[in-house]
């Protein structure tokens, strides 16, 4: 009785130390799908860019405009075909990431018609989804800060679409030993939505990229 109790024991503490230490097994589990440079990530139809905030002015963030311009890079050589921006619309005319994040596109010299927005990617989550049952989506390369990657790789690849991740850090950020705290605690927070609560989102008919 006393060796069964030890197992069990045992077998809890195991299972606590991988909860714990979930998000840095994550990222190592995730780290093979991920690329830093255009020339070595390998083709698909589509990138998905995260949304990441707009300035006061209403235009991309840093993080953004970072993730923008990498997109941008692996649709003008040849690596992509499509562009899915998918953000935030809390109001059209005063906060409204997709538009913003197109017309950044578009002054990279992206054609408009190569350049798909989804208006309700409030979240990770969200965007993944609705990438999956709105658009379609089977393939796709992430475009984010290497903080964000595992947990959107691990996202939106137990949503359906199969993805790979590409870097797009391209200077420091602000708060950026803030965010990556935070993505520590929003790892926990995809595990709840993947596989406890599958939380509502805003649903539509099906869109052609």
């Amino acid at each position: 009785m006393k060796i069964k109790k030890r197992f069990i024991f045992l077998g809890l503490i195991l299972v606590l130390c991988g909860v714990i230490f979930f998000p840095a097994l994550l990222k190592v589990a995730e780290s093979g799908k991920i690329y830093s440079a255009e020339e070595n990530i390998p083709a698909a139809p589509v990138a998905l860019v995260f949304g990441a905030g707009l300035n006061v002015n209403g235009r991309p963030s840093d993080a953004l405009a970072d993730r923008l311009i990498v997109a941008a890079g692996l649709y003008l050589n040849g690596t992509v075909e499509k562009i899915l921006v998918s953000g935030d619309n809390i109001t059209d005319e005063y906060y409204n990431e997709p538009a913003a994040m197109k017309e950044f596109l578009v002054l990279w010299g992206i054609p408009e018609d190569a350049i798909a927005e989804d208006f309700a990617g409030a979240r990770t989550y969200d965007s993944c989804l609705r990438a999956k049952e709105i658009w379609g989506i089977e393939e796709a390369v992430l475009v984010t800060q290497k903080f964000h990657l595992p947990r959107a790789l691990f996202t939106c690849n137990a949503l359906g679409v199969q993805s790979i991740g590409m870097i797009a850090d391209r200077q420091p950020y602000v708060f950026e030993d803030y965010y990556d705290l935070r993505e520590w605690f929003a790892v926990y927070k995809a595990l709840l939505d993947l596989y406890i609560k599958s939380p509502e989102t805003i649903g539509g008919e099906p869109e052609t990229l």
